[in-house]
């Protein structure tokens, strides 16, 4: 018996031995580009073209601008900016009229890569708040009762 189950063992493993070979295809391909060659109207051009040089961002940034907005109608937003730049030293400024009236003004530098922003914030003006008026009356009766209870204690 057990010479039966070391046989059958051995013939597993000759059986798993064999080499495996990748089965042969079984269509063909109906496709095949075809090129035609090139017509004699367009010619190859007869010069070389300038090789191709990128340019360099390693150059320092310089740049002015500014601009204002003004708005129109009942509000009229008032926007305004400026900033120059010359390598990392940038220095600009902005201010807008706020809701309230005041001026709102904000100055800022940059001296160089490492020290960051610097800004001043300053405001103009007085704050002027108009007077709440609603413009919805509730179309229900206002409550008007007065209390009936009153406390025994505080005699």
């Amino acid at each position: 018996m057990k010479f039966f189950v070391v046989a059958a063992l051995l013939a597993v493993a000759a059986a798993d031995s064999a080499p495996y070979t990748t089965p042969a295809p079984t269509y063909a391909p109906t496709y095949r580009p075809t090129y035609a060659p090139r017509p004699a109207y367009h010619p190859q051009p007869a010069y070389k073209p300038a090789p191709y040089h990128q340019e360099s961002y390693d150059q320092p940034p310089k740049y002015d601008y500014s601009y204002d907005v003004h708005g129109y109608g009942d509000y009229e937003p008032v926007f305004n900016a400026q900033e120059a730049r010359d390598g990392y030293a940038t220095q600009g400024s902005y201010s807008v009229v706020l809701p309230d009236g005041r001026t709102q003004t904000v100055t800022y530098r940059v001296d160089d890569a490492y020290s960051g922003n610097i800004a001043e914030v300053t405001y103009e003006g007085e704050a002027r708040y108009d007077e709440y008026k609603p413009s919805y009356k509730p179309s229900y009766p206002q409550p008007s009762y007065k209390p009936t209870y009153k406390p025994a204690y505080g005699n």
